[in-house]
């Protein structure tokens, strides 16, 4: 994942390394709490992508693994470098997904 030049962002790489259970909502995203709240600068993309890492309201981090249409407010936090087998490797279950830095 690269993370997008933000105060968002820098306060997630902040919290790594970070283990998050990932529950799955509506077969095109998987979601979990963070320990604390981030700074958000929502906005509606519009049109979400297969590979975007968001946060929802302030403490709620969302990996989408399909592209759609959304009305709901996100603040984005980057992207999953090559998510062409995205929804293929976290399949339509809740996962466990562990965020480090390399």
């Amino acid at each position: 994942i690269t993370l997008d030049d933000s105060e968002t962002s820098r306060a997630l790489a902040q919290l790594l390394p970070l283990t998050l259970d990932m529950s799955e909502l509506n077969a095109n995203e998987k979601y979990a709490s963070l320990p604390q709240r981030l700074p958000a600068s929502a906005v509606r993309p519009g049109t979400i992508r297969n590979g975007d890492l968001m946060l929802y309201s302030t403490d709620t981090l969302v990996i989408f693994y399909r592209t759609f249409e959304s009305t709901y407010s996100y603040t984005r936090i980057g992207r999953v470098d090559s998510p062409n087998e995205l929804a293929e490797a976290l399949g339509r279950v809740d996962v466990t997904i562990h965020f480090s830095v390399n």
